[in-house]
């Protein structure tokens, strides 16, 4: 009965800990970038170059009709590193945080990944989401700045060559008009010797992208692999930090 006097039963810690554990990882999009990445890139295998555009035009919001094969790559690769931050790392960020707070990892993390969601749906300067969706994509701005910055800092790193990396980031990183996008490219191109950027069009509009990167080598199949096994690297450093600072905080309790 749900009478006054009735009992609360509070869910079973086995349950709990699963539910949390399957909200987390609806949070993260590691998976998908790379099953997005393959379903794009498998077809070039064949030298189907026109399904690889079909494809493409359901991840990326530029004309993919008269992309070459190299336009494609490399749409690929800016689609992978640039989604890095707000689809992997800054969930991971929050659930962190959260961990290490009273309300827990998983309200945190949900609570970024909504704010991000709201930023790809409506997150446009025109009509008729003007107001809605400067709103949203400034939320999301602020929120996902400080993961950003970490990601390069943790990338730069792991890449062995950090000065290198870090000095072409905050050369070519500011000329993107996002305040976190162009840090988050920018920083796989400086890792894997690549050049992101350049001539993109929208809608038949033709719009002049910063380049962001050397390119010392081409962007290939190879390269998009590369930087997802950076993103998984990361995560895990990630993950292992966290833990650790989760269990020295219990510790101290």
């Amino acid at each position: 009965g749900g009478g006054a006097g009735a009992t609360h039963r509070p869910t079973h810690p086995v349950c709990g800990l699963l539910m949390a554990a399957i909200l987390l990882a609806s949070c993260f999009a590691e998976r998908s970038l790379r099953d997005a990445s393959a379903d794009v890139l498998t077809p070039l295998k064949t030298g189907d170059i026109e399904t690889a555009r079909s494809r493409l035009r359901l991840y990326v919001g530029r004309d993919t009709e008269p992309l070459t094969q190299d336009d494609i790559y490399r749409a690929v690769f800016e689609t992978v590193t640039e989604n890095a931050t707000d689809g992997v790392m800054a969930p991971l960020f929050y659930g962190i945080i959260g961990a290490l707070l009273p309300m827990g990892s998983v309200p945190l993390a949900i609570a970024y990944k909504a704010a991000s969601t709201l930023d790809s749906m409506v997150g446009y300067r025109t009509l008729p989401y003007l107001h809605l969706g400067y709103f949203s994509a400034k939320l999301e701005d602020i929120l996902t700045w400080l993961p950003c910055r970490l990601t390069v800092f943790t990338i730069g790193l792991l890449s062995g060559k950090p000065r290198q990396v870090w000095t072409i980031c905050r050369r070519d990183a500011p000329q993107d008009p996002s305040p976190n996008a162009g840090w988050s490219e920018c920083v796989y191109a400086a890792t894997l010797d690549v050049q992101v950027g350049g001539t993109n069009t929208y809608r038949g509009k033709v719009t002049q992208k910063p380049k962001l990167g050397n390119p010392i080598t081409p962007i290939t199949p190879e390269k998009v692999t590369d930087a997802l096994r950076i993103t998984r690297r990361t995560a895990l450093l990630w993950i292992s930090i966290g833990v650790l600072m989760i269990t020295t905080q219990s510790l101290f309790e």
